[in-house]
């Protein structure tokens, strides 16, 4: 063997090794901040969140298959967006796209507002792909957002014209609405200029978004709808569970407008349990529900909807090959 070849298999030996130190770092991260949010959570002790537990008959065989099946539905409803938003490009099986979608939240979990779900999901694809996996996913995420924002508008309207909102939390939704109009505007303003965002032309990305086909972004939409029928619901059947006096239409008010504060607030994701406990905690004080059991139901939403896959999503970490075309 020559010194060339020599040298050649070394670097290769030396890249596996930093690849394979690369995605056991990211599976122990996320298992360590999993860990570190349900153990040493300031916001609810552990103890007595199991005791909630016990007092209400929450953890009972019906209850977990329910709640697993929402958790489910959840995800498969975001594997199947994703699998839709991918053939526009490249055909992949619905399998594929759940295993990707998974991974990627491993990946993203220990990342500010799950930035790092855009890099795990591209590394999966040629490279010739990347930039658009990059913009595709982004429509995912925009279309999710999109129904957050329309539920949770009608969610706060009805909050606000039934409950009084202290002046200063009035004037936080209100500056937070206004802030997304003059991010909608400042982006429209970009697209015409030669601006760039890690080479992308905002303008090649608006010409990106048109070459779509708009069976694309309706069916992406109604997923993304679906996904948050679903989520929402699993919050209500806890809510439920948990025997809180409050109506349906009440509920679901407090839940979406949670949600609609909760994704303007930029947040590391793994602090998402608290700021969620934080924000739905204010909201439900509007009826006199207990702050504890609150906390004990935005973490049980965490558990099933985050921690959960995360950790089914770490098996796909590690046995991930980086795709080389």
């Amino acid at each position: 063997m020559t010194k060339h070849n020599s040298m050649s298999t070394l670097r290769i030996r030396l890249k596996q090794i930093a690849f394979m130190a690369i995605k056991l770092a990211i599976v122990f991260g996320a298992g360590y901040f999993i860990y570190e949010k349900l153990i040493h959570n300031d916001t609810l002790d552990f103890d007595y969140f199991l005791q909630l537990l016990h007092d209400n008959k929450i953890i009972t065989a019906t209850n977990i298959i329910i709640l697993l099946t929402f958790s489910l539905l959840n995800w498969i409803l975001e594997g199947l967006k994703w699998k839709v938003l991918v053939n526009e490009i490249r055909e992949i099986s619905a399998s594929e796209a759940i295993k990707q979608t998974l991974s990627s939240l491993t990946t993203s979990i220990i990342t500010p507002n799950r930035i790092g779900e855009y890099g795990a999901k591209a590394i999966y694809h040629p490279k010739i792909y990347r930039k658009k996996i990059l913009g595709l996913n982004l429509i995912g995420n925009l279309t999710q957002l999109g129904a957050t924002l329309i539920f949770g508008t009608i969610g706060l309207l009805y909050i606000i014209s039934k409950y009084e909102i202290p002046v200063f939390y009035y004037k936080t939704i209100r500056f937070g609405v206004l802030g997304i109009v003059f991010l909608f505007f400042f982006f429209t303003y970009l697209s015409r200029k030669k601006h760039t965002i890690k080479g992308y032309f905002f303008s090649k990305l608006g010409r990106f978004f048109k070459d779509l086909q708009g069976v694309i972004i309706i069916t992406t939409g109604f997923l993304s709808v679906l996904k948050y029928v679903v989520f929402s619901h699993q919050f209500y059947f806890l809510i439920w569970l948990f025997g809180i006096e409050i109506t349906y239409i009440e509920a679901m008010a407090f839940i979406t407008s949670m949600y609609f504060i909760v994704s303007v607030i930029p947040t590391i994701f793994i602090l998402d349990v608290i700021v969620k406990g934080s924000v739905a905690v204010w909201l439900f004080s509007f009826v006199g529900t207990n702050e504890f059991v609150v906390l004990t139901i935005t973490t049980l939403m965490w558990i099933f909807n985050f921690a959960f896959p995360a950790t089914i999503g770490s098996y796909f970490v590690l046995n991930f090959k980086l795709n080389q075309e």
